[in-house]
C-alpha cells in the first residue's frame, strides 16, 4: 500500500508499544515479515526531548525505512514543534497518539483522553499536519473507538482528521474505558472504513493468521496492526503473510531459527541500551519468547528464573544458548522415541 511517497512492502504493521517497540524489536519484526513499524510513543514536552529515555526511543540507526515516529501531547503548538524536532532527526512519517489508554497519559489529557475533547484533538491534528506539510512528511493518527461504550466517536473524528490532511488512520477496536480488557470489536473499525477514503488500519486482538483474515474480511481495512501478539513471537508477521497469500498455515519455526533471531535481538538490544540496562530490560522479551515456544510444562518459568538471576550480557547470552540447546536435544529425543513407538505399533 502507498503512504504518502512511500510504497510499503505489505499491509502488516507493528503497533507502537511503550517499552517494547524500540529499534531492535522493530528491526526484527521487519526482518520477519512486518511491512511497517511505528516507534514507541515520544513525548512532545521539550524539557524531556534530550532525556536518555527519549533519545533511545528516537534512535533509528540502521533501521529500514520508512521511519515512523509517534508523538503524544495536549498542546497543539508543542505537538507541531515535536513533529518538526523528530523530522529533523530522521522521522519520515509522524503518527499522532490518540489511542494510549494508560492512566499516566490520559490523566494529562493526552492519548485516548483527547477523544473526549474533539476540538482540541482536531486543533492538534491541524497543527501537526501544517508542521509536516513543508517537509513532505505524511501524518497518521492512531485512536480508539471512543472514550467509553456510550460515546464511540471514532467515525466522526476520522472524517474530520481526513479533512485536516491525515493520510492514514489506525483504530484499536476498544474504548479507552476498556483498556485492554474484554474483546476488541471491529464493527466500529468497519464504520470508520466506510466513513473515509484514506487507508484504515485495524488493530486489536489480532493474534493468529486466521484471526487476521477474519478481521480483514469484517472491516474491509487496508492493513492490520499487531501489538501484544508479537511480543515474544515476532515471526507472527510472516505466518500471517503466508496464510493471507496461500490460505495455509506456515509451520512454526524450529528452535534453531528462534535461537538465531533471539541472539541477534539481544546483541542489538545491548548496543542500544548498554550492558546494565540492556540485560535487565531484555528479561521481559526473553520471558515472552519462552512463553511462545512449545516447551515442557514449567520450563518457561524455570527459564525466567535463570534469566532474572543474571546481571551481565555474556552470561545472559550463554544462558540463552545453553537453554535452547537443551530444549532442542530434548525435542530430538522425544521425536526419536515417538518414531520408535510407531515402529513397534506397526
Amino acid at each position: 500500500m502507498q503512504l504518502g511517497p512511500y510504497a510499503l512492502p505489505n499491509a502488516l504493521f507493528v503497533a507502537p508499544m511503550a517499552g517494547v517497540t524500540d529499534r531492535p524489536f522493530r528491526k526484527l519484526c521487519k526482518r520477519l515479515g512486518a511491512g511497517y513499524a511505528v516507534s514507541e510513543m515520544v513525548t512532545s514536552r521539550p524539557d524531556l526531548q534530550n532525556s536518555l529515555k527519549t533519545s533511545r526511543r528516537a534512535d533509528h540507526s540502521g533501521e529500514p525505512g520508512p521511519i515512523a515516529v509517534q508523538i503524544a501531547g495536549t498542546d497543539a503548538q508543542m505537538m507541531a514543534d515535536a513533529a518538526r524536532y523528530n523530522i529533523d532527526r530522521g522521522a519520515q512519517i509522524i503518527d499522532i497518539n490518540m489511542g494510549c489508554p494508560a492512566k499516566k497519559v490520559c490523566n494529562k489529557w493526552a492519548g485516548s483522553a483527547l477523544m473526549q475533547d474533539e476540538a482540541l484533538a482536531l486543533e492538534i491534528v491541524g497543527a501537526v499536519v501544517a508542521a509536516c506539510l513543508p517537509h513532505g512528511v505524511p501524518v497518521t493518527l492512531k485512536m480508539r473507538t471512543g472514550w467509553c461504550a456510550e460515546v464511540k466517536n471514532a467515525p466522526r473524528i476520522a472524517r474530520a482528521a481526513e479533512d485536516a490532511g491525515v493520510q492514514m488512520l489506525t483504530v484499536h477496536g476498544r474504548t479507552r474505558e476498556q483498556g485492554y480488557k474484554g474483546f476488541a470489536e471491529h464493527d466500529t473499525v468497519a464504520a470508520v472504513k466506510r466513513s473515509v477514503k484514506i487507508p484504515v488500519v485495524a488493530n486489536g486482538d489480532i493474534d493468529s493468521p486466521r484471526k487476521a483474515a477474519e478481521v480483514l474480511h469484517q472491516t474491509g481495512a487496508d492493513a492490520l496492526m499487531i501489538g501484544r501478539a508479537a511480543q515474544g513471537r515476532p515471526w507472527i508477521f510472516r505466518e500471517i503473510a503466508h496464510y493471507l497469500a496461500t490460505g495455509e498455515a506456515l509451520p512454526a519455526p524450529d528452535l534453531t531459527e528462534v535461537k538465531v533471531w533471539l541472539l541477534d535481538h539481544l546483541e542489538d538490544h545491548y548496543n542500544l541500551y548498554g550492558e546494565y540496562t540492556g540485560v535487565r530490560s531484555a528479561r521481559k522479551h526473553l520471558g515472552w519468547y519462552a512463553q511462545s515456544l512449545p516447551l515442557a510444562a514449567g520450563e518457561a518459568g524455570r527459564f525466567r528464573e535463570r534469566i532474572n538471576a543474571i546481571g551481565d550480557a555474556q552470561a545472559q547470552l550463554d544462558c540463552v544458548k545453553d537453554s535452547f540447546d537443551a530444549w532442542a536435544q530434548a525435542r530430538t529425543h522425544e521425536e526419536n522415541n515417538t518414531r520408535e513407538d510407531w515402529k513397534l505399533a506397526a
